[in-house]
């Protein structure tokens, strides 16, 4: 049920700044002061300022829910209330796109007020920021050890064989990922979403070059899987016709990000057009491209797709054809990455990546972005 207007308390912070870091908010009604929203979470290793702003950024969101048109925000904060009103200016790089991303919260609302409160007012976000902190500080220590074994030993444990555990002897299920071949709008760098947009006469020789490296790797294929967009259906049916004819099953989950009004534009052009929703996009997995959809959204169905792979080939081997943002979403999960991941990580068209899905939920990725096939292309 919608609420006229509410009161977001907020705050966040890090145990050695940076450090282990959290945050928690509280959604309450301004009459009674009951509560009617919570919101914590551990990031990680952050400063206190990110993790405050995290903290605002919940709380906005979670008073967006609730339907309310009305918010007062109350923070303990100095630095974040006076820069949210303009009268600080945003120094630091890190703070400018979760600044950009609250404002654009904030545009969602018909009014929005500011307010810096003592911290023994702001005691049950405080509360439930330390708690968050709790939660991510073995994450964090995990990760000093670690550095400390690398300056100390020269040894990084991620990659000795030693720290390797061995896999159990149940077959895993193996998933050749493949990203559809070329199209115009991949020449021409536009975000290319829902738009049905068909591969050009290159992207069909890479579809071709693509089946006959994945008929390599696999001698026995138990499904072909695609996104229901042509130029993943068509990608599919040539690799089906090189491994046996299995028939091609579609699946929504695999669709592409749905990249709402910038579809079809550069990213130079959104930047021009949209730069606070851009920066507000690229800062968190949360936000959605304007009538579009968050990575948080997509990585959700992708996982159900996974899964229901998982549960329905187990030890078989399975090639799944989709669109760049599903594909690295899968490889973020599967290599335990965080959010950068996703901005960093180039795919080609045609490229392939494989992974092993074990029966215990363990995961080895054998290869990422594979384009040895496509040198004559």
């Amino acid at each position: 049920m919608a609420v006229r207007a509410v009161v977001i308390e907020a705050d966040g912070g890090s145990r050695g700044n940076p450090g282990p870091a959290g945050y928690g908010a509280v959604v309450r009604d301004p009459e009674t002061g009951e509560v009617l929203a919570e919101r914590s979470e551990s990031i990680g290793t952050a400063t206190n300022n990110v993790a405050e702003y995290r903290g605002l950024i919940a709380g906005l969101e979670a008073a967006a829910e609730l339907g309310a048109a009305e918010v007062e925000a109350r923070m303990d904060s100095k630095l974040v209330v006076e820069q949210m009103c303009g009268r600080w200016q945003i120094k630091h790089p890190g703070l400018r796109p979760l600044a950009a991303q609250a404002a654009g919260l904030v545009g969602r609302f018909t009014a929005v007020r500011f307010t810096w409160i003592p911290r023994e007012r702001n005691r049950h976000a405080d509360a439930l920021a330390n708690a968050a902190m709790d939660a991510a500080a073995p994450e964090a220590k995990a990760e000093a050890r670690e550095a400390a074994l690398v300056r100390a030993t020269g040894t990084d444990p991620a990659t000795t064989p030693a720290s390797w555990e061995p896999r159990p002897t149940e077959e895993a299920t193996r998933l050749i990922l493949v990203r559809h071949g070329e199209t115009e709008r991949t020449v021409r760098k536009h975000y290319s979403g829902r738009g049905d947009v068909p591969l050009t006469e290159r992207g069909r020789a890479q579809a071709r070059a693509t089946a006959a490296r994945v008929a390599a790797l696999a001698p026995s294929v138990a499904a072909v899987v695609s996104s229901p967009l042509s130029r993943c259906t068509a990608t599919a049916e040539a690799i089906a016709a090189q491994v046996g004819n299995p028939p091609v099953r579609t699946d929504d989950d695999l669709i592409e990000c749905d990249f709402g009004v910038w579809e079809g534009h550069t990213f130079a052009e959104v930047r021009e057009r949209w730069a606070a929703e851009l920066d507000a996009w690229l800062a968190s997995t949360r936000v959605a491209p304007p009538k579009g959809e968050s990575f948080v959204t997509v990585a959700e169905r992708t996982g159900r797709a996974v899964d229901r792979l998982r549960s329905a080939y187990p030890g078989e081997t399975v090639v799944v054809v989709s669109h760049v943002s599903p594909i690295k979403l899968v490889l973020r999960d599967a290599l335990a990455a965080g959010d950068a991941f996703l901005h960093r990580l180039y795919l080609d068209t045609a490229g392939i990546s494989v992974l092993d899905l074990y029966p215990d939920g363990g995961v080895a990725v054998r290869s990422v972005n594979d384009t040895s096939h496509l040198t004559d292309v």
